[in-house]
């Protein structure tokens, strides 16, 4: 208990138990290692890094003052001085390549998708089209049913109960030819 105290009283917080050093041979053990490293402190908040920043070329000046270029004349220390110039030029020139191709693949993109959605509306369309037209065929047929039930209702109301007895009377097939 003595010992407890004085640890105590130095403010400083008990040791932790000592973890056997693993060291990961293969990625997926290095990725369970720290996903149980997390998981032992789950309180804590986990950091996801953002994704970083597209690189963006610095803009040329406005204002060229020291016009030079790699011919005669020029000092020793200049043609350093136009070589990182010009490869930063090139850079941007890229960069700016890189990106209006990005945006011809992005526009190309887009015109394909409205493309399909006009195609699948034009078959959804067609196709709606032909389903009522089918229903209203059916509803012809009904109504025409419908009112030569009612015209034969009216003339063989005791022709009814006769066709009733010949159904009773009709013999069932006890085989059906073609069949094994």
């Amino acid at each position: 208990m003595a010992v407890d105290k004085k640890e105590t009283r130095s403010g400083k917080a008990p040791k932790k138990e000592s973890q056997p050093l693993i060291i990961a041979k293969t990625p997926a053990e290095k990725q369970r290692l720290k996903l149980e490293r997390l998981m032992r402190n789950s309180d804590k908040p986990a950091s996801i890094p953002e994704k970083p920043k597209e690189w963006n070329p610095r803009a040329p000046p406005e204002f060229v003052r020291d016009v030079m270029g790699s011919s005669a004349g020029a000092g020793s220390g200049e043609f350093h001085v136009y070589r990182h110039l010009r490869r930063r030029e090139y850079q941007r020139q890229d960069f700016l390549e890189r990106i209006s191709e990005k945006q011809k693949l992005d526009e190309k993109y887009i015109e394909k998708v409205n493309e399909n959605q006009k195609a699948a509306e034009e078959r959804t369309a067609k196709r709606r089209k032909k389903r009522e037209k089918l229903k209203q065929k059916m509803l012809a047929k009904k109504a025409k049913m419908e009112s030569q039930k009612e015209g034969s209702e009216e003339k063989s109301s005791s022709s009814a109960s006769e066709a009733e007895e010949r159904e009773d009377d009709a013999e069932v097939p006890s085989f059906i030819m073609g069949k094994r």
